[in-house]
């Protein structure tokens, strides 16, 4: 529930060399077209319909992903939507037909679509301004209905509507009561739990059926808890994530009448469990899902575990692989590979003849061979504590004495893992090493290092991140003089105060959508998230009672301390970073005669989505790290293909 609230926050060219630049050797990459690490995939998001007879997927059309649609063994295939202003961000069968969600300039409005498979009857089923969105349930048995979440009474709330696709009637479900986050239902779509907060304390409701009330079952601070994922498939108890009494968050089976934990089904000494996954048509869990140095799972059910096993022997060990959906008799599975060096290929597999079928290649203008290793590493905080992260070495060069990016993750409630990441492969190709930083406060590593970060953003939490520099300058591997740091969100938070608070550190920062001032930040922030303002107070900070730390870290206060060349982006409809915090550290610095370069995008909101403006982010960041860390550059940087 915490991470879905609060994530605050993803042609031949000519090659011109920087002073600085490393010799190129012959096993260096080239310089790779910008263009190619953010354009659009060919085709991707692959769906299987219920039937298993079509898959739909997405495509650019104009520089935005539509939907598309096609029979399984045609070539034929049919073009469902054509929007030019935004791509489609979301989308699920429903029988023959695909129901979708886009919003319009990145507000994350989000209104919920569907169209038949043929490409006619499109209709805005959620046709309200101002108004988000939700998935409580896609009641699969029931081919024309959905249980849907939306705040069109109260922009704090979601109240829980009946929705029905064939009509477009939308009929109030459950009245929220305040501050509930998540609904469940059981398998027979019925409405049984809720999780409701105060901003502080976690409360778990529960009702036996639509005619009771709801209960209290279980009440807990924010800090612990039992999270409910799945009804057990005789509807009777809960699989839940739970790190009551424990550091770690394990899966669990929970009595959710009486509010007890009945057994632990699986738990990792190192990490949380983050989820499971199960078959519907067989009524078993199959596995749990956990993230180490790279993803792993735990199987429960033989036969996910001899899929993954056979798909290992076909595919090999190189990369991952990952069952991204199936059709509901669960005989055909959509399977996609990916690793730190390719964004993958999607294949059919077929279980009863155990035939594997590429079908799509996702970016194959990438070259395997020409991208870099994303390493796992560890190093000790000042005041002890380990610190986990990645380490990107450029390809063809010594790890001695490199420019460097430091790459904090946005969040700050989220972590970095291993996998394919565009923009650490894009800064590598230009020659910097790259250092993703899992600094306390991160999860995924339990309670104990996630409570650790709070009230310390500028503080420790940024402690975390300059011993990270301070790492690669003692290995050896960075250059002290040409150390760079960008972030997004939290991350360009981070870089802000990276750049305030340690001024000596850096040599020149790239701030993405960051918050500026926290006073500022906690007044803007989306109204649905107003419910966890106490809970947010408690982790960053009160603007009341804790006025002189919240004073204390944010940088608008002290941009008397920059003097390094920043450059700042920003969405004109963001949501949850508002574009004022991007504009009065820019005036701050103008005022005191300080250069900044600033873009802002008036279509784009917590990140830019739109390929063109991601080319134009991107190849303005291109030239500016050139300038000042000396890296790698193309003529052709910041013109689209």
């Amino acid at each position: 529930m915490l991470r879905n609230l609060l994530f605050l926050f993803s042609a031949l060219v000519l090659i011109s060399s920087c002073t600085n630049d490393t010799e190129q050797t012959a096993a260096q990459a080239p310089v790779i077209p910008m263009q190619d690490f953010f354009r659009n995939p060919t085709n991707a998001y692959f769906v299987l319909s219920p039937d298993g007879k079509k898959i739909a997927f997405t495509k650019p059309v104009n520089q935005r992903m539509n939907i598309f649609c096609t029979v399984i063994g045609s070539k034929d295939t049919i073009q469902l939507t054509n929007f030019t202003d935004r791509d489609v961000q979301g989308y699920f069968w429903k029988g023959d037909k695909i129901v979708y969600i886009k919003d319009k300039g990145g507000d994350e409005n989000f209104h919920l679509y569907v169209i038949g498979s043929n490409g006619l009857n499109q209709k805005d089923l959620t046709p309200f301004e101002k108004v988000n969105v939700q998935i409580v349930d896609d009641l699969v048995a029931q081919e024309n209905e959905l249980l849907i979440g939306m705040n069109k009474d109260n922009p704090e709330l979601f109240d829980v509507y009946h929705l029905d696709l064939q009509s477009g009637k939308i009929t109030l479900e459950a009245r929220n009561p305040g501050g509930v986050s998540q609904w469940l239902t059981d398998h027979n779509g019925n409405l049984r739990v809720a999780v409701q907060s105060d901003g502080v304390n976690s409360v778990i409701l529960y009702r036996e059926n639509k005619n009771t009330p709801f209960k209290q079952v279980l009440r807990t601070t924010f800090k612990e808890g039992v999270q409910p994922l799945i009804f057990t498939f005789d509807n009777k108890n809960l699989y839940a994530l739970s790190n009551l009494n424990r550091d770690k968050s394990a899966l669990i089976k929970f009595d959710v009448e009486n509010g007890k934990e009945l057994e632990v089904l699986f738990e990792h000494p190192e990490v949380d469990i983050d989820g499971i996954e199960y078959s519907r048509l067989r009524k078993v869990l199959t596995s749990a899902d956990y993230s180490t140095s790279k993803s792993g799972q735990h199987f429960f059910d033989p036969i996910i575990k001899g899929i993954y096993q056979d798909l290992k022997k076909k595919l090999g060990e190189q990369d991952e692989i990952i069952l991204t959906g199936h059709n509901q008799n669960e005989d055909l599975y959509l399977v996609r590979t990916m690793s730190d060096k390719t964004l993958g290929t999607t294949y059919l597999y077929n279980t009863k003849d155990k035939s594997l079928i590429k079908i799509a290649d996702r970016a194959p203008w990438l070259k395997r061979e020409e991208m870099c290793d994303m390493k796992p590493v560890s190093y000790k905080a000042s005041d002890g504590l380990q610190i986990n992260g990645y380490l990107t070495i450029p390809k063809g060069v010594d790890a001695k004495n490199l420019p460097v990016i430091i790459n904090p993750h946005g969040g700050p409630w989220a972590r970095d893992e291993w996998g394919w990441n565009p923009e650490v492969q894009f800064l590598a190709n230009r020659g910097y090493a790259v250092l993703q930083i899992n600094f306390r406060g991160s999860t995924g590593y339990g309670r104990k290092f996630w409570e650790a970060g709070f009230k310390q953003w500028g503080k420790k939490m940024q402690d975390d991140i300059t011993d990270g520099v301070n790492w690669l300058v003692s290995e050896g591997i960075a250059d002290p003089k040409r150390v760079g740091i960008y972030g997004a969100s939290y991350g360009g938070y981070a870089t802000l105060a990276g750049i305030t608070y340690t001024p000596n550190l850096y040599a020149c920062a790239v701030d993405y959508v960051g918050v500026s001032n926290l006073f500022t930040f906690m007044k803007t922030v989306p109204p649905y998230w107003q419910p966890f303002m106490q809970m947010m107070y408690e982790m960053v900070g009160d603007p009341v009672k804790d006025s002189v730390l919240l004073h204390e870290a944010s940088p608008v206060f002290f941009v008397d301390k920059i003097k390094v060349p920043l450059f700042i982006a920003q969405g004109a409809n963001d949501p949850r970073v508002n574009k004022a915090e991007s504009d009065q550290i820019v005036e701050a610095l103008k005022k005191r005669g300080v250069k900044v370069e600033y873009m802002v995008k008036e279509n784009e909101g917590h990140g830019f989505g739109n390929e063109e403006n991601q080319f134009d982010f991107y190849g303005a960041m291109e030239k500016f790290l050139a300038k000042h860390l000396g890296g790698r550059i193309t003529q052709s940087a910041t013109q689209p293909e």
